[in-house]
């Protein structure tokens, strides 16, 4: 009954959905469009051709406490190939934005990877994929719009498992359906996969695993159908297609998430970039999961379930600190278990539940938690 009704009521939310994506489509090609007759008209005029963007300065990055996500603030910078020293990131970014306006007018996608290499072939060269990453998050700032927008994704490394009937939407297989059980390893999230329709699910919970290892643990211990749970694996720092499809999951379906990451100051800030979005990402809206809980592994449960840890390293001390000044963990449970973390001085990784055996985690520490949460 309950995988009918969701699809009864997806079936009015894809239509509002594809309306809304071939909208945003014709409003990027719009932007990307104004955006060059905007230069095109200064150079014409006899004027310098410049840029003028939100700053993305760590001063002008706020946390807004109503959005629970940082935002960026009021000040802009102006860019302008009068200045010597603006004229090789202006032409960077010309380059891109026509770049991109190509992708999106033939429907075609790329990879952050792909632009670098790209841009060479054009002479538009860059110093390393730092440098193009950042001219592409300029892109982003200069027009309102994501990277995905453009149809630019990174690499795909996330992946997602259960039973989740997916409806693709890209060119040449759109009406194509795919149960998300059929690949026993995972579903890669990919640009075809992110920017599918939500057919049918039994799952009623998202389950996110920072590490590789423990996903394909709960799939071998069919924990998705123990705890009717879609299992997503972050691969470390989610990218930002994996928090996308997180965030519709919460949205669209209502399901809750629960992030299980390991238990030291980076699992905390993979959850937490997944609940309140990060600085990096500031000038960008619906990428967090503010409902979204951090399941753990907590600083407690390394006493609780007697797990084999390690000592904290001095690093792992100032990321603990800085966090204590950040917004983002202001309350509990991140206060209690920050506070935690620097009196033990001890870590550990998910990987630490294997003493107990292979399926511990399923037969314990998940129920035990959910329970809780």
């Amino acid at each position: 009954m309950a995988k009918k009704k969701i699809k009864r009521q997806t079936s009015k939310r894809k239509k509002i959905r594809r309306q809304s994506m071939k909208k945003r489509k014709k409003m990027t090609l719009k932007k990307l469009k104004d955006f060059g007759g905007h230069l095109y008209k200064q150079m014409i005029t006899g004027e310098f051709p410049w840029i003028e963007m939100p700053s993305r300065s760590t001063s002008n990055i706020l946390y807004d406490d109503r959005l629970k996500q940082y935002i960026l603030g009021k000040r802009n910078v102006k860019r302008s190939s009068r200045n010597i020293r603006h004229v090789r990131p202006v032409t960077q970014l010309v380059w891109t934005a026509s770049f991109a306006h190509n992708l999106n007018k033939k429907g075609k996608t790329s990879t952050l990877r792909d632009i670098f290499y790209s841009a060479q072939a054009f002479d538009v060269n860059f110093k390393n994929q730092q440098e193009s990453d950042n001219i592409i998050t300029d892109l982003e700032t200069v027009l309102g719009f994501a990277r995905e927008d453009f149809n630019i994704f990174p690499e795909e490394r996330s992946q997602i498992f259960g039973d989740l009937t997916i409806e693709y939407t890209v060119p040449g297989y759109e009406g194509n359906s795919l149960n998300l059980t059929t690949h026993p390893d995972g579903l890669a999230i990919g640009p075809a996969l992110t920017t599918s329709d939500f057919k049918s699910t039994k799952a009623n919970k998202v389950i996110v695993i920072e590490k590789g290892a423990m996903f394909t643990r709960l799939i071998e211990e069919k924990a998705f159908k123990k705890f009717k749970a879609l299992l997503i694996h972050t691969a470390g720092q989610p990218p930002r297609s994996t928090r996308r499809i997180i965030r519709r999951l919460n949205k669209e379906l209502g399901l809750p998430v629960y992030v299980f990451c390991d238990g030291d100051p980076w699992g905390m800030a993979i959850a937490i970039t997944i609940i309140c979005g990060s600085a990096n990402a500031a000038h960008l809206k619906e990428l967090a999961t503010p409902e979204a809980k951090w399941m753990g592994l907590y600083s407690s449960d390394i006493e609780k379930y007697k797990l084999p840890s390690t000592k904290l390293k001095i690093v792992d001390i100032k990321r603990l600190r800085d966090m204590r000044k950040d917004p983002r963990y202001i309350a509990k449970p991140w206060t209690t278990q920050i506070t935690h973390f620097l009196q033990k001085k001890r870590k550990c990784e998910l990987e630490a539940f294997s003493r107990y055996g292979l399926d511990y985690v399923v037969k314990k520490y998940l129920p035990e938690k959910l329970k809780r949460l």
